[in-house]
């Protein structure tokens, strides 16, 4: 383990209390909310409480490696000989990052046949864009995670274009109150997923030692905490909206019908 200094073992030990804070709360929060949203948006807003949950989970095991890896004594870090185990993180982006992708669809309630291509195709390219990113993660060879960045990118690419092209159609059909949310819910996936192949980076373009393991566990652990539960927070925001204009479509039906029948 890097030696590091007392100041950057805190700055990491406080942004993943926080993290667990933020994913406990929002899981809370998310499984609560299921009962203010209309019956077809509900599996959307359960899979978005599951990301944080099993977020919350892995960020306490994440804390606890953290916790077991330094000794901090007189005001000096001392390495345990622990080694910390980076392997959290992907075992929990592997069950997250598609489930990501899936609560966006489920709650943009597209055709069921829709919904099942791109959920399948948007899952399958998340798991392999994490699987690809793992061994690039673990190895300490420059050359060796620069290969395994740019292979995880094919995936990360594919994603994005999709997101952007695939989805256009959808998004203009979806009720005129929620195309800004989900729009914006778009956005914030990609740019919050951009930080991920950026801080991956951090360790080949100049940051060495305690400030390569300093920045790498704060950028992810705030790339998280955005991409999982800012995110859901708008997807809850979404489902809340197009229940109220499912109800004011039901609601307006029968008048139209009405006057329909009078004109005729």
């Amino acid at each position: 383990m890097d030696a590091i200094t007392v100041g950057q073992f805190e700055l990491v030990y406080n942004a993943f209390s926080f993290a667990i804070a933020v994913m406990g709360a929002a899981t809370i929060f998310f499984f609560l909310g299921r009962s203010q949203v209309a019956a077809p948006y509900k599996t959307a807003i359960t899979v978005t409480g599951l990301v944080t949950l099993i977020a919350a989970y892995h960020y306490v095991r994440i804390f606890s490696s953290w916790e077991a890896s330094y000794t901090v004594l007189a005001g000096q870090v001392t390495a345990t000989g622990v080694k910390f185990n980076d392997a959290y993180r992907y075992v929990d982006w592997l069950l997250t990052v598609p489930l990501l992708l899936i609560e966006l669809i489920l709650v943009m309630r597209l055709p069921q046949a829709e919904t099942v291509a791109k959920g399948t195709k948007l899952g399958l390219l998340a798991v392999l864009m994490v699987v690809l990113g793992y061994p690039g993660e673990i190895s300490g060879l420059s050359g060796t995670r620069w290969l395994w960045w740019s292979l995880a990118m094919i995936p990360f690419l594919l994603i994005v274009f999709d997101l952007f092209v695939g989805l256009k159609k959808s998004i203009a059909s979806q009720p005129q109150s929620v195309r800004g949310l989900v729009s914006a819910a778009r956005w914030l996936t990609v740019v919050s997923w951009c930080f991920y192949p950026v801080v991956f980076v951090f360790p080949m373009i100049g940051f060495t030692g305690s400030a390569a393991t300093t920045a790498v566990q704060i950028g992810y652990t705030v790339a998280d905490i955005v991409a999982k539960a800012v995110f859901g927070v708008l997807v809850y925001m979404i489902a809340v909206r197009k229940s109220g204009a499912d109800v004011d479509t039901a609601v307006l039906a029968p008048g139209r019908k009405l006057a329909a029948d009078a004109h005729a």
